[in-house]
């Protein structure tokens, strides 16, 4: 069992945040979001935390695609720490955690953090999983614990086999079955491979009631080069002429030459998103090579450090 830790909160059920962009407001209980940019805050009066923080809990994984960013070192965090890091986060005007991985939920403790973090913080829950793991057992420990999934499919059919080295199939019921856990969106890693099976995989999603299509441009992870220059042009005039039913949403970090819409642009770097691997090291991204380990000073102390770090690097 995690345990509770406790902090006086300003407005019940509310999560208030102030930034550059003004104070934002979001109440997890109806999903209701509120910016105030009219609001001229004072910087001394900034959230000194990332709006958005995202937690791999362990680096093991069932699958094993070539691309993926994750280290393949054995790692997995303590929960009581993560429980603790949360509080903290909270407390300071972080919004919302993502878990990850590996694949979070082959942590044993995974369905008790998303507990944790919806009956003592007001941040919202997502997670980024396989699917692969959410047999009946799980997914009813984890309703209404949840806020929002994210499933990892990249490409469709034999595109799809050939990459994660599972059945199309067996992801795709688990894709009818997960809109009884929370809303969904596809994570969609764009390569020289899976951008011809764009338009069929935004099709599917639609079909089958997701939220959002996540664009996820392959990063130069691994020994892999990532974009090249072609796929990046054609996935450009892909997003261009794109007309489907589902919102389309990219990573920062793929987001170049593209057309979007940022009601929080005054806020960059780690003012938008931090994230902690397995082995409690605080980076500026899931990409980034070097952090901050999380001692006993505690998530708030370790981000400085990091700020400061980075600060010193553009002197």
């Amino acid at each position: 069992m995690i345990q509770s830790y406790s902090y006086r909160k300003p407005l019940s059920g509310w999560q208030l945040r102030a930034g550059p962009s003004g104070i934002y407001m979001f109440k997890r209980s109806i999903g209701l979001n509120i910016l105030l940019d009219e609001v001229q805050v004072p910087a001394v009066l900034w959230a000194s935390v990332p709006r958005q923080i995202s937690i791999a809990l362990t680096n093991a994984c069932d699958l094993s695609c070539s691309y993926c960013y994750a280290p393949k070192i054995p790692a997995i965090l303590d929960a009581e720490k993560v429980a603790s890091w949360l509080t903290e986060l909270d407390s300071e005007g972080c919004v919302g955690v993502n878990f990850g991985g590996g694949e979070p939920t082959l942590h044993r403790h995974f369905a008790d953090l998303c507990h944790f973090t919806v009956h003592h913080t007001n941040m919202a829950v997502t997670f980024t999983t396989n699917s692969f793991q959410l047999d009946d057992k799980l997914l009813a420990a984890l309703v209404g614990n949840v806020q929002f999934v994210r499933i990892s499919m990249d490409g469709i059919g034999a595109t799809y086999e050939e990459l994660r080295g599972r059945p199309f199939m067996e992801l795709y019921h688990r894709l009818e079955n997960v809109h009884i856990l929370a809303p969904f969106g596809i994570n969609f890693v764009v390569n020289a491979r899976t951008l011809p099976d764009l338009d069929a995989a935004t099709s599917l999603a639609a079909n089958l009631g997701a939220s959002e299509f996540l664009l996820l441009p392959e990063q130069p992870v691994n020994g892999r080069s990532g974009f090249d220059h072609r796929t990046a042009h054609s996935f450009r005039s892909w997003v261009a002429r794109y007309q489907g039913e589902v919102p389309l949403v990219v990573s920062e970090a793929g987001s170049d030459g593209l057309g979007v819409c940022d009601p929080f642009a005054g806020e960059t770097g780690l003012r938008t998103y931090a994230h902690i691997d397995a082995n409690g090291i605080i980076k500026r991204s899931s990409f980034a090579t070097a952090g901050v380990a999380i001692g006993t000073g505690g998530v708030i102390r370790a981000l400085e450090k990091l700020k400061n770090q980075q600060e010193e690097r553009h002197l």
